[in-house]
């Protein structure tokens, strides 16, 4: 795997995501009780023995860029590894922002070339999954392919999500972008493993899309491309449903997707914090709760990341909790996400049993005995003045409030 290099697509800050990705990107948003997304694609790499990564950011980097450091999480910071943060930058000849995934790597082609790399595999940052790229860099090879394109299969009613491929036995017949209706059900992971040499080619004519301006014209000049099929757990958590549901899905009693797993641990740049902390009162039933947290309440069904505090009396149902939130006595939290250092005052009510997520940004504050209703969103800093007799009605958004942000 010497000869390869990997570029991660992680510049994306998908508005489906609402507040979370406010101040960051989606790859850089925290999952599963310690993680970042970006995690599980910078672990599959060093497990699969890549070990020269390029991540090409733009939207809100600063969270991601802190988060991944020189890659010492990752086992990228040796000297015969490395990790690049590959962000946009003004020339003479280009002007500012990347305009698509294709745009991202051409803009980037002195790095692919100047790694002399055989092989350059793309992969997407704010996908959940885990994969041994070797099996893929197998297919490639059994097909002396040009291309592989890793797929998996997804249900009727999520093909409109993604890229469909359409097979005629083992050959690419066709691609559909995101379509409303079609007989696919094989999805592209976004996980796409060129020849160097046919990528090079094929970004020559200043393309925007990897899907629609790099690999649908490969397939129709008759490139060889192949399929590489995974069966494993993934998930594109680029909407809040999806994110949601992956979360909640490592609280099943066999959940899909392992994060104990010791042959193939997700690696993060671990925080120092004390150990839990569980004070009289408090109740935990299929939860995940990290290092520093400190409850003496009732937790159920949710995930806790480091630093939460639950006071005694509250109740957390089916909720995602983010680093350093507090939750006040007697508030009661249902079906809702919390973003870093969000505040819910004693005897707040955030959310409901509804259907409708509901968002609490960064650094917001819900005032004691307050109600946000179910599928209402406050956005980064909203505090106590965005309230209304002490309440957010159900499906309400309030706007993000940087300027009254009080930063640690």
């Amino acid at each position: 795997m010497r000869d390869t290099l990997a570029l991660v697509l992680s510049g994306g800050g998908a508005e489906q995501m609402s507040v979370l990705t406010s101040e960051r990107a989606v790859s850089a948003i925290p999952f599963g009780g310690k993680y970042r997304v970006i995690d599980f694609v910078l672990s599959n790499c060093c497990h699969s023995g890549i070990d020269r990564v390029g991540i090409l950011t733009q939207h809100a980097p600063t969270s991601l860029h802190d988060h991944v450091g020189s890659g010492r999480g990752w086992n990228l910071d040796r000297r015969d590894a490395r990790v690049l943060i590959l962000q946009p930058y003004l020339t003479r000849a280009h002007h500012g922002a990347y305009r698509g995934s294709a745009d991202a790597v051409a803009r980037n082609w002195d790095v692919v070339s100047g790694s002399r790399a055989r092989r350059t595999l793309v992969l997407p940052g704010d996908h959940v999954y885990k994969m041994d790229y070797r099996g893929l860099f197998q297919t490639h090879e059994q097909n002396e392919a040009a291309v592989t394109l890793a797929v998996a299969p997804v249900p009727a009613e999520e093909t409109h999500r993604f890229g469909m491929v359409q097979l005629d036995g083992q050959r690419i017949s066709g691609l559909e972008e995101k379509p409303r209706a079609t007989t696919s059900r094989l999805a592209s992971m976004g996980v796409v493993l060129f020849e160097t040499a046919v990528l090079g080619e094929a970004l020559g004519s200043s393309p925007r899309d990897l899907w629609v301006d790099v690999l649908a014209p490969l397939i129709q000049r008759g490139e060889r491309v192949a399929v590489h099929r995974f069966e494993g757990y993934w998930e594109d958590v680029g909407t809040l449903d999806t994110y949601y549901r992956a979360n909640l899905d490592l609280l099943e009693p066999r959940p899909r997707l392992m994060l104990d797993d010791p042959e193939w641990p997700i690696l993060t740049r671990d925080e120092e914090r004390p150990p839990v902390t569980m004070r009289p009162g408090a109740e935990v039933e299929a939860s995940l709760v990290a290092n520093g947290c400190q409850v003496a309440g009732r937790v159920q069904r949710s995930i806790l990341f480091p630093g939460v505090k639950v006071e005694r009396g509250a109740e957390i149902v089916d909720s995602v909790v983010m680093q350093d939130a507090e939750v006040g006595s007697g508030a009661r939290i249902q079906r809702a996400i919390l973003d870093k250092l969000a505040c819910v005052g004693a005897g707040a009510t955030v959310g409901g049993s509804g259907r409708e997520l509901t968002l609490i940004g960064k650094y917001a504050v819900v005032p004691e005995r307050a109600r946000v209703g179910a599928g209402a969103i406050l956005g980064v800093g909203a505090g106590p003045s965005d309230f209304v007799a002490d309440q957010v009605a159900p499906g309400v958004r309030i706007a993000d409030r940087f300027e009254l942000i009080a930063r640690p």
